[in-house]
């Protein structure tokens, strides 16, 4: 094994005179007193342990952290040790407080271990390569340990993968299960008829979290209570323990295909607006549709075809792509940060992978509103979804210049391709001339049919489906047209803000104009003094009312 140590302790002579040992949390995890004791022969060396040293592998264990368990163990082995007379061991210093344990990766805790070295004129035991150089700094004799990984270098789950497995998923007392198959033909089977233990289960989990420790291609995306995701090389692996679920599982995803754009069989339509014109993509499907690996696709699109510069924002940092490509993950924990800095990167693309809630929204927007190309990954049932889902999180007349282009992707191909324009018309279904307002168009882009229109109507945002507008007009010219109920559900809506005790029922007897029935003592403060507040009403809605 390599060591690194300070220059005080370079020559060999000093090694026999060392008496009392601090270890910190990362040589007590490794086991380095054991080591440094039999390699050197110290003979009954004092190995004074800091309080803040338990306190933090006491963290570790309470929250399943396999480090945290096995640093308490070699303490015990150490305890051990002293009982047969080997070295002896002291308990020192103070616990840390709320502040400090909350800033321990600012290095709090490593503070207080190396005030308890400095206080006892000892010498510090590291495998932490950032504590080992503040310590030198300070003059604290001390000697380092680099970390060594001595696991496998694949992890044990990745031999329940072969070439068509999606998914593995291991839960204790279940019998293994994974999904094969490709994006639209996907089949649950069973891995084998014996069922997984909870200490089988908590051996792979612990391997996981060694690996994190050590590869640099593993990372730590998520550590919460009882959920903890890592993503290792191509392996996006979920731990989830209780409280969070009911009992220890691990999921553990990969992508099954790396394609490219030519192996959907774009129009030259469509290769020529992402090339020139589309800036604002989404790209939307249900869970395990292939929109991720539709977005990688466009990625090494631009990547390499176009000579772009293209980063990414994903949590968890899952998507395979070219080393030529950045994958950012949310700095100190928001992605607002990670946009805070990709301003100043400037890439042509980001691709932001997934849009869930409200924050990613209001991100993706700013950022292409700021002249980034941008392309988002949403969830969605039908192509619309994706629209809508954005629609009630910006401004109505913002949309084309945040999103002008959305492809549904479904059973891993390109099910429909929109475009979004805003223009100013009277919405369909509506006929007075006065009703214009800004609407959306969602057209299908190869056709140019429109499909779908978004503008408002009172305070609702309406999101109306062309199709089913044409076609209850074509069933029954009697039928109310879905405008028109929209337009009931609106006015009664007004009615019951004026008059919220009174009884209103709302007909529409045409396009032009509604009979409104209401409690007969409220009828005044419908109509207002003078018939001014109904005359206000209807310049505000755009239908003369009866009352």
């Amino acid at each position: 094994m390599d060591y690194d140590y300070n220059s005080e302790y370079n020559d060999e002579d000093d090694f026999d005179e060392i008496k009392r040992i601090v270890p910190d949390t990362s040589a007590i995890i490794e086991g380095n007193v054991e080591k440094i004791i039999n390699e050197k022969g110290l003979n009954y060396p004092e190995i004074i342990i800091p309080e803040a040293v338990i306190a933090e592998l006491e963290h570790q264990a309470n929250n399943q952290r396999p480090t945290g368990i096995r640093g308490l163990e070699n303490i015990k082995k150490l305890q051990d040790l002293a009982e047969i007379g080997k070295l002896s061991i002291r308990i020192t210093g103070r616990r840390p407080t709320k502040f400090e344990k909350d800033n321990a990766k600012l290095g709090e805790i490593d503070g207080l271990i190396r005030d308890v070295a400095k206080d006892e004129l000892a010498l510090l035991l590291t495998s932490d390569k950032i504590q080992a150089k503040t310590a030198e700094a300070q003059g604290i004799p001390t000697i380092y340990y680099a970390q060594e990984y001595k696991g496998a270098i694949d992890l044990k789950i990745a031999k329940f993968f072969d070439e068509d497995t999606m998914s593995v998923h291991l839960k204790e007392n279940v019998v293994p299960m994974a999904k094969k198959g490709k994006p639209g033909h996907i089949e649950l089977v069973k891995l084998a008829d014996e069922k997984f233990t909870y200490k089988q289960l908590e051996l792979i989990a612990e391997e996981i979290l060694e690996k994190e420790r050590y590869d640099p291609k593993t990372y730590l995306e998520v550590d919460r209570q009882g959920a903890i995701v890592v993503q290792s090389r191509d392996l996006r692996i979920s731990i989830a323990r209780p409280p969070f679920s009911e009992g220890l599982e691990i999921t553990a995803v990969r992508p099954v295909a790396e394609v490219s754009l030519d192996d959907y069989h774009l129009s030259s339509q469509l290769i020529e607006r992402l090339t020139n014109s589309a800036r604002g993509i989404l790209i939307s499907g249900s869970p395990g549709a292939g929109k991720s690996t539709f977005a990688q696709a466009i990625a090494k699109f631009y990547d390499e075809d176009l000579n772009k510069v293209v980063k990414t924002m994903e949590s968890p940092r899952d998507l395979q792509v070219g080393d030529t490509i950045t994958q950012y993950a949310p700095l100190e924990g928001d992605m607002e940060n990670t946009a805070d800095i990709l301003l100043l990167v400037r890439p042509d693309f980001t691709i932001y992978d997934e849009l869930r809630k409200n924050h990613d929204f209001k991100i993706f927007a700013d950022m292409r509103l700021a002249g980034v190309g941008m392309i988002g990954v949403v969830h969605a049932t039908r192509p619309i979804d994706a629209i809508q889902r954005i629609a009630s999180r910006v401004d109505l007349g913002t949309i084309p210049s945040i999103v002008d282009t959305t492809i549904y992707i479904e059973d891993g191909e390109i099910s429909a391709i929109y475009e979004n324009k805003l223009t100013v018309k009277v919405p369909t279904g509506m006929e007075e001339r006065d009703l214009a307002r800004p609407v959306i168009e969602v057209r299908d882009f190869e056709s140019g049919t429109l499909v779908n229109e978004i503008y408002t109507y009172g305070e609702q945002t309406i999101v109306m489906d062309i199709g089913m507008v044409e076609k209850s007009k074509k069933a029954n010219k009697k039928d109310k047209t879905p405008v028109q109920l929209i337009a009931e559900k609106e006015i009664l809506r007004t009615m019951k803000r004026i008059a919220p005790k009174a009884a209103i029922e709302v007909s529409m007897e045409n396009d032009r104009r509604v009979n409104i029935y209401i409690t007969e003592k409220y009828i005044p403060k419908i109509i207002g003094k003078g018939g001014k507040r109904i005359t206000e009403l209807e310049n505000e809605i755009g239908i003369s009312m009866n009352v």
